[in-house]
């Protein structure tokens, strides 16, 4: 069932992030305490629970980048937002542990 689900690595992600031409919204599927522990750098808090109520937020032809700690609950949120007509969406594979794994930058966010 989730062999539709796109997924990015961290060394893509990064790159997506670094280039202006490959633009992408990182959207953090976690709870806040976990999000203001530590996230990719511009990543926006939207956690899972929340996710039905502000979808309409996410533009559906934006490239979407979705995380969370390992990548499964990003998952549940890639395959919800495809069910509404998302189109452009990518699990990050590893979520939050494989980032910080490969020793990509975590930004500390302030609490919303």
């Amino acid at each position: 069932m989730q062999n539709w689900v796109k997924e990015v690595d961290a060394p893509q992600l990064a790159q997506w992030l670094e280039n202006e031409a490959e633009s992408c919204r990182v959207i953090d599927v976690r709870e806040m305490q976990e999000f203001t522990a530590g996230t990719v750098p511009g990543a926006e808090p939207m956690p899972l629970a929340t996710l039905p109520l502000r979808a309409g937020e996410l533009g559906r032809e934006e490239r979407l980048v979705i995380i969370c700690r390992s990548g499964a609950r990003s998952a549940q949120a890639c395959m919800f937002l495809h069910q509404q007509g998302y189109i452009n969406v990518f699990n990050l594979r590893g979520g939050m542990i494989g980032w910080a794994g490969k020793q990509f930058p975590v930004t500390l966010p302030k609490a919303v």
